[in-house]
């Protein structure tokens, strides 16, 4: 992360006084020995001085000191016929004119290049190994050539259609002339728009490999510094050396950052950098010609939030969903990730890629990855099911706490509640099957979950469906209820999503009695763009607001009773079931179903 670096006064003083100390210990080193006249001249009659140079108030030269040793010496001037002595001794001596600016010149600038040495080397290291000093104004984008990106469309998976679209900007960075005879021109901005973790980036990357073109990446937040002007300089920047290197592809990701609507929140003064950033990114975008290859693609997982004037055509005026993959795009992402490992011969990837809704193209390498660490920790050579089945569970539900101490009883209701929600799954019409029942606690508060698998993936609901949801939320409680004639807080969350569930069939869909074909959803975008899921005022009066409370609570209750029915017809078999599940803690689908099925 970058840092800012503040320059305040301390550091002058402390600049100056390392100077001053250096200069101090040059002089010092270099300096002759100061000795008194009357020595000077026991040594000329000793004959220990070698020669000498004779200015106007001082004499120097070399002598040799009590060891033989040949030494530098100056002393004080005090008499005229000095001449006459050493000429009698035999010394070599001559006059000189002292001169000391250069001396003095030389002891200051020398401490001070090699102090603005280091500070260049600093600052060069602080700033990315930039050329320059104070290069505030450059921009931070890796520029990566095209010999270098090594990532192409097939390594990209589950995002068939965002490839199909975008390969018409790869066919125009490599045969651009095709276009331009027909009098097409290329849009000057992709945006890419999507879920974190679902491979902006890497489709970025993939156009510039399979284009073959010069690649520019900076992340939005790059631009911002805390010297007013600094982003526009850098955007300036960019273009520029991207109009040397076109074609070429600049790549803002976390577009953002700098893209916000500009006077969002009516707040001014602390935002004027960030809109000098925008505008002066508007401007580039309108002054730059697509004919000369210089193609903008940005990523932002909150489109909403941006300035209209950066969604008008002529700017980013193509805007591609990369969505969570389905479960032919998880299977493919698996396949690609796989190849890194060693699997069992009896993994089957396509029942993880099924486990796995809504899971993104990070989330499932995330999944293999963890899967080699458990290999690794348990001594295997190879990914097993197993393996990948617990890397599932640990990204959706956390570690497993198998050192949590949990009382007998607890773990007895923990096993009852688990069970009623599975078999009013299993016994259900249009519930997804169970895959799997633990109690072995997770995260930081699951005592135990059920955990059922999608035999594909769905994009519409009955409202049988959408009932029988809250059956299976409600099936937990009621197996409290008719086993110990009591409940318990475990069945909070499942309370609060029946409820939604319940509120979402009379408000949002219009399956209720109370509105009819009225709606009011709470979601009118999709749901990565939404900020706050359960905020935001009502569209309805309190009188409409108690009439669907009270259809809420009638739909709560009644699908409360027809699930104590149920599970009070086959009690035998929920005592069963809990019983093997308090027995071995976890029980998969097979070992299920067929105490479900009398087997």
């Amino acid at each position: 992360m970058e840092q800012n670096h503040r320059f305040n006064m301390w550091y002058v003083l402390a600049a100056i006084w390392g100077v001053i100390l250096l200069q101090n210990l040059i002089f010092d080193h270099l300096r002759p020995q100061i000795i008194p006249y009357s020595e000077f001249i026991k040594a000329v009659s000793d004959g220990k001085v070698v020669e000498v140079a004779i200015g106007q108030d001082k004499i120097s030269g070399k002598m040799h000191d009590k060891d033989g040793h040949e030494i530098l010496f100056t002393t004080v001037r005090v008499e005229t016929d000095l001449s006459q002595r050493l000429a009698e001794h035999g010394v070599k001596f001559s006059g000189r004119v002292e001169n000391t600016f250069f001396t003095a010149l030389l002891s200051w600038l020398i401490p001070i290049f090699i102090f603005f040495g280091i500070w260049y080397l600093l600052m060069r290291k602080m700033q990315g190994g930039q050329a320059g000093i104070m290069n505030f104004g450059k921009n931070k984008a890796k520029i990566i050539g095209e010999k270098d990106i090594e990532t192409r469309f097939n390594d990209v998976a589950g995002a068939d259609e965002a490839k199909e679209e975008l390969r018409e900007i790869v066919d125009y960075l490599a045969k651009p002339q095709i276009y331009l005879e027909v009098g097409g021109q290329m849009p000057k901005g992709v945006l890419l728009v999507g879920p974190p973790g679902t491979g902006k980036t890497l489709i970025a990357r993939a156009v510039a490999g399979e284009a073959g073109v010069p690649f520019f990446s900076m992340s939005g937040s790059d631009f911002v510094e805390m010297f007013v002007g600094m982003g526009a300089a850098r955007v300036r920047d960019l273009f520029v050396q991207a109009r040397d290197k076109a074609p070429c592809i600049i790549f803002i990701d976390e577009l953002d950052a700098i893209g916000k609507a500009r006077g969002a929140g009516g707040i001014t003064g602390g935002h004027d950098e960030r809109e000098q950033t925008l505008n002066q990114l508007l401007v580039e975008m309108d002054g730059f010609d697509t004919q000369k290859g210089i193609i903008i693609m940005a990523a932002t997982n909150r489109p909403e939030v941006l300035d209209p004037a950066l969604l008008r055509s002529g700017r980013f005026d193509r805007q591609v969903l990369i969505d969570k993959p389905d479960v032919n795009g998880r299977r493919a992402i698996l396949d690609i990730h796989a190849k890194k490992v060693k699997l069992d011969d009896d993994v089957n990837l396509e029942i993880i890629a099924q486990k796995t809704a809504g899971f993104s193209g990070a989330d499932l390498a995330n999944v293999i990855n963890e899967a080699a660490l458990l290999a690794v920790r348990n001594s295997r050579k190879k990914v097993s099911i197993l393996d990948l089945d617990e890397a599932v569970d640990r990204i959706i539900g956390g570690l497993e706490k198998k050192n949590r101490v949990i009382n007998q009883e607890e773990k007895k209701i923990v096993a009852y509640h688990e069970v009623g929600h599975a078999l009013v799954a299993s016994l259900t019409p249009g519930c997804e099957p169970v895959h799997k029942i633990s109690i072995i606690p997770r995260g930081l508060a699951a005592l135990g979950y059920t955990q059922q698998r999608p035999t594909e993936d769905r994009y519409l609901m009955s409202e049988k469906e959408l009932l029988a949801k809250i059956d299976v939320l409600l099936g937990g409680r009621v197996a409290e209820e008719i086993t110990f004639g009591s409940v318990t807080t475990g069945a909070g969350n499942d309370l609060m999503r029946a409820t939604d569930i319940a509120r979402a069939i009379i408000v949002e869909y219009g399956m209720g009695k109370t509105l009819g074909l009225s709606t009011y959803p709470r979601q009118r975008s999709p749901v990565f763009l939404q900020q706050d899921q359960h905020g935001g005022g009502r569209d309805y009066s309190d009188e409409t607001a108690a009439k669907i409370d009270l259809e809420t609570k009638e739909i709560l209750d009644e699908r409360n009773s027809q699930v104590k029915d149920l599970l009070q017809q086959k009690q035998h078999l929920l005592v069963a079931i809990a019983e093997k599940l308090l027995e071995k803690e976890v029980l998969f689908e097979d070992e299920f179903m067929a105490m479900v099925n009398g087997n």
